[in-house]
């Protein structure tokens, strides 16, 4: 699947609104980056704040989603629900690299009016590597080839300066 514009609009708009600070990970930031994977939903990695609970709920109402805890306490990820795609969000990744260490490699992507920060693809490498399931392991190589081609263009280009 791939994102319709309008969605990623209205789902940026909420988390600025709510003021809800999350990266984009997972197939959602490789879709986002141009590689062709197709995702069911999109995964927020969020930090922890003192008031992130008021912060979620105020994004919930904005973007017209309920709000659940499906897999606790074994995962704490928070599920949204009434929208034709998911929003997941997550306070870990599979890498078990922080949120500070995953935003300070990601990068800043327009969508609509707004910027979303967007994971590196080595970082939703390494954490589709950690999480060793066969849906990720499918995905792998398409990310792996895409990293392989972005880093010969990226010295390609450094090299002609």
């Amino acid at each position: 699947m791939s994102f319709d514009e309008s969605f990623l609009s209205e789902l940026a708009e909420a988390l600025a609104a709510a003021n809800v600070q999350a990266v984009f990970v997972g197939n959602a930031a490789a879709v986002l980056r141009g590689i062709p994977v197709m995702t069911q939903d999109v995964d927020l990695m969020i930090r922890e704040h003192p008031k992130l609970e008021e912060k979620l709920q105020k994004f919930s109402k904005l973007f017209g989603v309920t709000l659940s805890r499906p897999y606790e306490p074994t995962s704490r990820m928070i599920r949204s629900a009434g929208r034709a795609i998911g929003v997941d969000f997550i306070f870990a990744l599979s890498s078990r690299k922080s949120f500070e260490s995953i935003r300070s490699r990601a990068t800043k992507i327009r969508v609509g009016n707004r910027m979303i920060w967007v994971a590196s693809l080595e970082d939703v490498i390494a954490a589709k590597t950690a999480a060793n399931r066969p849906k990720d392991k499918a995905t792998l190589p398409i990310l792996k080839e895409a990293l392989r081609i972005k880093k010969a263009s990226d010295g390609k280009k450094n090299n002609n300066h």
